[in-house]
């Protein structure tokens, strides 16, 4: 679940500069990001001087066929209240420290990172899950068309690394996710529910796009009520549906 707030007008520093061009000469690096970095979005009235905001999670970053960076969170985090799909939308990383289960990171602390600027462009909102809703039921993916000046993959991010990609894990596996929110959490699989898969690890709002890992294997995204969407589903939807993402691969 994505979250609004009025937060104190300014923004926390950070501590990873940013690269441009020349950017290696002056010794610069990137912003790492990876399935479990914080993002932040739909800042209003302007990413400088917002009074609202979204945030979610990231599940993965690859390349996709085309060999653009992507990265993937929920599909609902980019759909505002009258239902529209916020395809142009730019993301930037939230500063603020992923918070745990027994301290989940305040919604109040997160500002988005003015130094790095914008870390990319939402290029493509599925349907989203409704599952609480007489809508379709969708996947729940978004992909960002990521920024390579600013931003570079990594495979870690707090306790979740991230080497493959396969399918969930038998019922009774163990499994945890990695969410700006509440951080690693974990919990076993329980079964399937339509298209998704459902399990006991816990989410709260800001952690929608968490991956779920089995080991070391991304197997899913999570969207809430413990619930996720298989990963290969999302990425046989990618590829038929084409365009930023086909062929979506890890990057790291």
């Amino acid at each position: 679940m994505s979250l609004t707030a009025a937060p104190a007008a300014g923004a926390a520093p950070r501590t990873e500069p940013r690269t441009d061009a020349g950017a290696a000469l002056r010794g610069e690096t990137r912003a790492p990001v990876g399935g479990g970095t914080g993002i932040i979005f739909r800042l209003g009235p302007t990413p400088e001087e917002h009074k609202t905001y979204y945030v979610c999670t990231l599940t993965a970053v690859g390349r996709d066929t085309a060999g653009n960076l992507v990265g993937l969170t929920n599909a609902h985090c980019f759909i505002d209240e009258q239902g529209n799909k916020l395809v142009g939308e730019k993301v930037y990383l939230d500063t603020s420290p992923a918070g745990t289960a027994a301290s989940p990171a305040p919604l109040e602390n997160s500002r988005p990172d003015l130094k790095t600027g914008a870390i990319g462009t939402v290029t493509y909102v599925s349907t989203p899950n409704n599952l609480l809703n007489t809508g379709p039921k969708g996947l729940d993916y978004a992909v960002i068309r990521l920024d390579e000046s600013r931003v570079a993959a990594t495979d870690t991010v707090g306790g979740v690394t991230i080497t493959s990609i396969g399918a969930p894990p038998a019922n009774g596996t163990r499994m945890c996710k990695q969410g700006h929110r509440t951080g690693l959490t974990c919990g076993i699989k329980l079964g399937t529910h339509g298209i998704w898969f459902t399990h006991l690890i816990w989410t709260n709002g800001g952690d929608s796009g968490s991956p779920v890992v089995s080991g070391n294997t991304l197997v899913g995204n999570a969207w809430g009520v413990q619930h996720s969407s298989p990963i290969l589903s999302i990425i046989d939807e990618m590829n038929a549906h084409g365009g930023v993402g086909a062929g979506f691969h890890l990057a790291s």
